[in-house]
């Protein structure tokens, strides 16, 4: 039976008759209905405690309804919990007395209801903040682009998002664009809102929210998680794709070569003799272990610190900011991403080679990749977005020593490594500095926050956007910008902090 068929047998099914129900036994406690949930709990122990429990003269109710007054669960999540109750459509959620089974436990020793403010070990005894399932306060005027919404590392709908997002990985190994843009845009939406959903009736009007969309969250409201993600973490090809494409150097296309071949492991890509593996791909494997790991906000700093210093002895009047995740206030990344340049045209030219070659005197360089500059601006303006823009960059491994790291925790290591150092993925950029202001935006990101804003300035706009320039084509010329607020300002848009990016 499909997952839409059982929801629709949880909602018709009636409630059964009180009598048959406790068995004939009298029931003592009338002031107290209980339902036992039977996620995480199982249905054979959850039979076992409901005939426990009518034996010592407690109303048990089968199906939860407006007349239970308790409500029992085993080892679920309290923000789970609550969102599955949310989605039944009950009068007054606030009433109910949501307990963990310990309460039950201790109300079976006693033979009756013990009292809840009374129960040490209740979890759930105290209602959350909300009490309805009306929209989160502020979404009536939600946008269907990112860039007009204000989205922080706070995520109240991270139950969704997660989900979201793996279903738009898989779709993007399948090479479904539509399905995997529309899960980002999904988790976008949600991410921006203020408050957690509860209900579907929460996000009525919302944009980017379709019908496939729904029925996931809807699933998730009624059973705590996604059959469809359960089923994608257990597929075979899922599984390897995600495995090789954490692989620094390996996209998806090689990923999915490698599967063709048989291969599910790494090891076993390394024992193939057919299999030639680029540099990149060599520092990969080489340093898997290290830079298959997030990067800390404390890492990010000392790798900053390294970056600022061998940059200004370089060059002490060159501009340098940190872009990426770590720009917009992220705890945690895969690399650390920086943008350089300097004051005057063209002083850019051969600076990342300086830079190159004073991090391998320091001896911290364990890769390099550099690619020189293929910026032209008479070719402006490209009608089409590439991932990679033109400029000059560089993508590193950086050896990160222990006591370069603040903090009480350090470098992220694993258990057992007696190193006092880490490999720490590193990507630098130097554009002209008259196209700073719109590589620096370009490479704060969020990812969906770019698509959507040149999407924005496109289809609202009618102008081009990328890390190179903004195109008015009403005008038929490049505008210029010295800054991002300069950007914004050109588009019609108020200007979004990097820290509210997090689309």
């Amino acid at each position: 039976m499909n997952h839409a068929g059982m929801l629709a047998l949880v909602k018709k099914r009636k409630r059964p008759v009180e009598a048959g129900a406790q068995g004939q036994v009298e029931v003592k406690f009338k002031e107290v209905t209980l339902y036992l949930v039977e996620r995480k709990m199982g249905s054979s122990r959850r039979n076992f405690l409901t005939r426990l429990a009518r034996s010592k003269g407690f109303r048990v109710e089968d199906v939860l309804s407006d007349d239970v007054t308790h409500v029992v669960a085993e080892d679920n999540q309290a923000e789970v919990l609550w969102a599955w109750l949310m989605g039944h459509g009950l009068r007054d959620v606030s009433r109910l007395a949501v307990l963990d089974i310990s309460w039950f436990t201790d109300s079976m020793r006693e033979g009756r209801p013990v009292r809840v403010e009374t129960s040490p070990t209740c979890l759930w005894g105290i209602q959350p903040e909300w009490t309805d399932c009306s929209p989160p306060t502020a979404v009536a005027n939600v946008s269907q682009y990112a860039c007009q919404r204000r989205t922080t590392t706070e995520n109240h709908n991270k139950i969704f998002t997660d989900v979201m997002e793996e279903l738009a990985e898989s779709s993007e190994f399948n090479e479904s664009k539509g399905p995997c843009l529309a899960f980002r845009q999904a988790a976008s939406v949600l991410k921006s809102l203020p408050s957690a959903v509860h209900c579907l009736k929460a996000i009525q009007g919302l944009p980017c929210l379709g019908e496939h969309t729904k029925a996931v969250m809807e699933e998730i409201l009624t059973f705590g998680r996604s059959f469809k993600v359960e089923e994608i973490r257990c597929d075979e090809r899922y599984q390897a794709l995600k495995l090789f494409t954490s692989v620094f150097g390996v996209g998806p296309k090689t990923a999915e070569k490698w599967y063709r071949r048989g291969l599910r492991s790494l090891q076993e890509i390394l024992t193939e003799p057919n299999i030639q593996l680029n540099r990149m791909q060599r520092a990969g494997f080489l340093y898997y272990s290290d830079i298959s790991k997030a990067v800390s906000k404390a890492e990010a700093k000392a790798v900053g610190c390294i970056i600022e210093e061998t940059v200004h002895w370089i060059a002490p009047d060159a501009i340098l900011a940190l872009t990426g995740g770590f720009r917009r206030g992220k705890e945690y990344g895969h690399d650390v991403d920086f943008l350089l340049t300097m004051p005057e045209m063209g002083k850019e030219e051969g600076l990342l080679l300086h830079v190159i070659d004073r991090l391998k005197d320091q001896g911290i360089l364990l890769y390099c990749d550099y690619q020189g500059s293929t910026f032209d601006v008479s070719k402006l303006p490209s009608c089409r977005f590439e991932d990679m823009d033109c400029f000059q960059k560089c993508f590193l491994i950086l050896r990160l020593e222990q006591g370069q790291v603040e903090g009480e925790r350090g470098l992220q290591r694993d258990p057992g490594d007696s190193r006092g150092w880490r490999a720490v993925r590193v990507d630098l950029v130097a554009p002209p500095v008259d196209r700073y202001a719109f590589a620096l935006l370009g490479w704060t990101g969020s990812r969906q926050f770019g698509r959507d804003l040149r999407t924005f300035a496109q289809k609202e706009r009618q102008m081009l956007l990328d890390n190179h320039a903004l195109y008015d084509k009403t005008k038929k010329l490049c505008l210029l910008a010295t800054t991002e607020e300069d950007i914004f300002a050109h588009l019609g848009l108020e200007y979004v902090e990097p820290w509210q990016r997090n689309a």
